[in-house]
């Protein structure tokens, strides 16, 4: 397996991947499937300030990660939202730690300091996922999303990319350095 950097024509593969957590599971919140124009148009937004990488294995693509913005005001630019999303049939082979310890390798390169996750929860594979990736608890809502006939609650994952008791003022923006 081979993990590099998402490009347009990875989109359909992607979307494909994307697709069934989309129309059969409450994971993701959107209900309808992104067209593989839209997810070409998502990895070139995160390409540029952040991060999309794909697992590949003898051409084709076993999953994804990527990184966006945690909220648009300024002074949360070292925070950044990461999200993994692996094919059905390639789950539980490390595709998704492998994912993540590439994609959270990138951020802390481009200077970001902290990583949040949102789970759909319960979800036991997705939080194991993270707390094995060094990722704690830090928020839970209940109910807050409704999908597929029910109501749903979202847990918040941290990890912070640099020690967390480092106060000192962070550097340039990620990717601007």
């Amino acid at each position: 397996m081979h993990i590099r950097d998402a490009t347009a024509a990875d989109a359909a593969a992607c979307a494909a991947i994307y697709a069934p957590y989309v129309t059969d599971t409450a994971i993701s919140f959107e209900e309808v499937p992104p067209s593989d124009a839209v997810l070409a148009e998502r990895i070139q937004t995160a390409a540029h300030r952040h991060a999309w990488l794909v697992a590949e294995d003898g051409g084709e693509i076993l999953g994804y990660a990527y990184a966006a913005p945690w909220k648009s005001r300024t002074a949360y630019q070292w925070a950044c939202e990461v999200s993994v999303y692996v094919d059905g049939a390639r789950r539980q082979r490390g595709t998704g730690r492998q994912l993540y310890a590439a994609l959270l390798g990138r951020l802390r390169e481009l200077g970001y300091r902290t990583v949040l996750a949102v789970v759909v929860t319960p979800n036991a594979a997705s939080e194991k996922l993270h707390r094995t990736m060094g990722f704690e608890q830090v928020a839970l809502y209940r109910r807050i999303g409704y999908k597929l006939g029910s109501w749903h609650d979202v847990t918040h994952f941290q990890l912070f990319l640099t020690s967390a008791g480092d106060s000192r003022a962070p550097g340039p923006a990620p990717g601007e350095a």
